[in-house]
């Protein structure tokens, strides 16, 4: 059983106007899952979809192999979820939250949130008004954790941390999965972390899924070719190619984005446009971003 399913996920906030249009894909267990898309993209959606906080227009959502709104309980005591604008009480002390959420999952790990509370440097007694942006996330982050959640949902978690914090909350969840196989959904504009963390990465793109492909595979059988403009006058000769993802334009050239290693591109274009020796390379997960979310066509 799949730790999380999306099966043809619509959804749209203003009428006749979809944020997702059919998104499908899966997290496994013990998989890391780093989710890709420029602002507005849907991935925020999609997460509280998982959490059952929104309910799908078209589609379906399992988590662990339930409805997230049919069983709403049973799925947030097996569930950790950390999102960028979370809010925790602030009138409670760091210590009442842990004892707040304590109360509320079965599976509560004392041990490990001790552990947390010295690893982060949590003053007890502090309330969370008084804490920095920093301290509360790591709060929300021990909460998510020590419940030794299936599945843990990271949405935007470290945004805004300097880089110093973001890498001891991703090294916690690392230590979170090997400890107990843990799945993890996050989404992230850091492609540092996405890279440090995920096995594989789902990017959205005009509400569809653009890419869902492992690292390994996507640094060996994607390649971003770089076509001269004045050797190619068309945009669409070039997006209409088997395997181009997407076509940026560039002031001398067409930037594009193949499913093909570097070679087969360069063959590729030989074959299909006449074009010979074009600059065709692997292309690191940040520069793909860019080119895609960027892209005309």
């Amino acid at each position: 059983m799949n730790a999380l399913e999306f099966e043809g996920i619509r959804r749209a906030y203003t009428r006749g106007v979809e944020v997702l249009e059919g998104v499908s894909f899966s997290v496994r267990p013990g998989e890391v899952v780093g989710l890709l898309g420029k602002n507005g993209a849907g991935k925020t959606t999609l997460i509280r979809l998982a959490m059952g906080m929104l309910e799908p227009q078209g589609g379906r959502v399992r988590v662990l192999g339930l409805d997230p709104r049919e069983r709403p309980i049973e799925v947030k005591r097996r569930v950790g979820y950390v999102a960028e604008d979370q809010i925790l009480p602030p009138f409670l002390s760091v210590g009442q939250v842990v004892d707040l959420h304590r109360g509320l999952f079965p599976t509560w790990d004392d041990a490990m949130a001790r552990d947390l509370m010295n690893r982060f440097e949590l003053p007890g007694t502090r309330k969370i008004k008084t804490l920095s942006k920093g301290q509360a996330r790591r709060v929300a982050l021990l909460c998510a954790v020590a419940h030794r959640p299936e599945l843990l949902l990271l949405d935007e978690p470290a945004s805004g941390l300097d880089p110093a914090a973001r890498r001891e909350f991703l090294e916690t969840s690392i230590r979170l999965l090997n400890e107990t196989g843990t799945s993890i959904l996050f989404s992230s504009h850091y492609m540092t972390d996405i890279e440090r963390m995920a096995d594989r990465i789902v990017m959205i793109h005009g509400g569809r899924v653009l890419i869902d492909s492992g690292l390994d595979e996507l640094r060996e059988e994607f390649a971003l070719a770089m076509v001269p403009r004045a050797a190619l006058a068309s945009r669409e000769r070039l997006a209409a190619i088997d395997g181009c993802l997407g076509v940026r334009e560039r002031p001398d050239a067409w930037h594009a984005i193949l499913r093909l290693s570097p070679g087969e591109a360069r063959a590729t274009l030989e074959a299909r446009l006449g074009l010979g020796d074009v600059p065709c390379r692997a292309i690191a997960l940040e520069d793909m971003f860019v080119e895609l979310a960027g892209r005309q066509s």
